[in-house]
């Protein structure tokens, strides 16, 4: 089962010292998410990112850095939207909506299901599905290795995400609200908390 966190939408200055430390630890796949931010500031953090840990690293906006630093591949963060043209790699989707995911399937390398259960990162985002759903999309195949549960994913349901077949675990809210980025440069609390979401996925 895979590990997956998303960074937070802002940018801030231990960002790249906690980022490079999560991958010395282990962690399996970062989608860096800045919606709106200018490719600059973007560019700066990867130049900042060891390359070996490149190929760990997924991109939701201004896909040409895919190429320019080798990046893992794209994330598109809705159904409709379409892959760039004349892009070659990997390609990684979201989704609402359980009766989307077996057409999103075939041209991703996986999908996030989103708001499987209230968010941890945004109070106001609650979950969409009942334990009942996920479980039917799971015993049809519809929920598989290449579905990856994001809402709400702390390391007491990773568990349970493994159960119901997910692939992957997205987490957000339950690492990023360990560190306030305004006010700490004391990261060491997110590292601790880091290993115990590893163990969970094992």
């Amino acid at each position: 089962m895979k590990l997956a966190i998303i960074s937070q939408p802002q940018f801030f200055i231990e960002e790249d010292k906690i980022i490079t430390t999560l991958f010395e630890e282990g962690l399996d796949l970062l989608h860096l998410y800045k919606p709106g931010s200018e490719p600059l500031y973007l560019e700066r953090l990867l130049t900042l990112i060891p390359d070996d840990f490149h190929d760990h690293i997924v991109i939701h906006e201004h896909y040409y850095m895919k190429q320019e630093f080798d990046l893992a591949g794209i994330h598109l963060d809705t159904p409709e939207q379409e892959v760039p043209n004349g892009y070659k790699g990997k390609v990684s989707r979201s989704c609402m909506r359980i009766d989307q995911l077996k057409e999103l399937k075939k041209t991703s390398q996986y999908v996030f299901l989103h708001d499987i259960f209230d968010s941890l990162h945004q109070p106001e985002v609650k979950s969409k599905f009942t334990l009942d759903e996920i479980h039917q999309a799971s015993k049809v195949g519809i929920i598989d290795k290449h579905v990856y549960a994001l809402g709400g994913m702390n390391a007491d349901n990773i568990r349970w995400a493994h159960d119901e077949g997910f692939g992957g675990v997205v987490i957000c809210g339950d690492i990023w609200n360990r560190f306030d980025i305004h006010k700490e440069v004391d990261y060491k609390g997110l590292i601790e908390h880091f290993h115990k979401l590893r163990r969970a996925v094992r």
